[in-house]
């Protein structure tokens, strides 16, 4: 969500949207893992190419994206004395 959207949700959907994130950042350190094992099978078998660059790109984009949604939500939950 944006931070406008987030803004304008009550205390208790703020509190469901921090739940539903904790759950979100779990299965996204799962598919890190899949796509990291991926990543060094190709190392292994010495095949440097598009088996390797996409999952790395695709890491770097979840963890990029999940940082910010946390920050932003947990700005939030601190502004608004939820946690």
């Amino acid at each position: 969500m944006k931070q406008k959207e987030l803004s304008q949700l009550t205390d208790e959907e703020l509190l469901a949207e921090a739940k539903k994130a904790k759950s979100t950042a779990i299965m996204n350190a799962v598919f890190i893992g899949f796509l990291i094992g991926i990543i060094v099978y190709s190392v292994v078998k010495n095949t440097w190419g598009l088996l390797t660059l996409i999952p790395l790109f695709l890491a770097y984009k979840l963890i990029n994206n999940s940082k910010q949604n946390s920050k932003d939500l947990e700005a939030l939950l601190k502004e608004r004395n939820l946690k």
